[in-house]
């Protein structure tokens, strides 16, 4: 599978019973939907994400993606309790690519998140 950010080789993992692939360039994740939810619960599932949060921002801007399982474009998403995390999903098989950085953001929910969320500018 080849990364919808930057084109390079995704890696299949798995983090207790949850698989998911790693861009071996960006670092950026492809999860699919019920995986993300599983990781989500995981206690140390933050740890898949290794990427820098910094690189992750960067490739945001890059967001008119295909699939790499269905390759149909991706749909422009904002996570409903963090506005400030925007992240891209297939409206085919459900599947979620998150930038390096995202994953650990979405773990790491707290007020300051929340407050931050609040102030988030809006996705176009």
């Amino acid at each position: 599978m080849q990364c919808p950010k930057c084109s390079a080789v995704m890696a299949t993992e798995t983090f207790e019973t949850a698989a998911f692939a790693r861009c071996g360039g960006c670092q950026g994740l492809w999860i699919g939907a019920q995986e993300l939810q599983a990781l989500r619960q995981m206690k140390g599932a933050d740890t898949i994400d290794t990427g820098s949060h910094a690189d992750g921002q960067r490739l945001n801007a890059k967001d008119d993606i295909d699939c790499p399982q269905c390759e149909v474009r991706l749909a422009k998403r904002v996570d409903v309790d963090q506005h400030h995390i925007w992240y891209e999903q297939c409206p085919q098989c459900q599947g979620v690519f998150l930038d390096a950085g995202e994953f650990r953001d979405l773990k790491d929910y707290n007020l300051v998140c929340y407050l931050r969320g609040l102030f988030a500018k809006e996705r176009s």
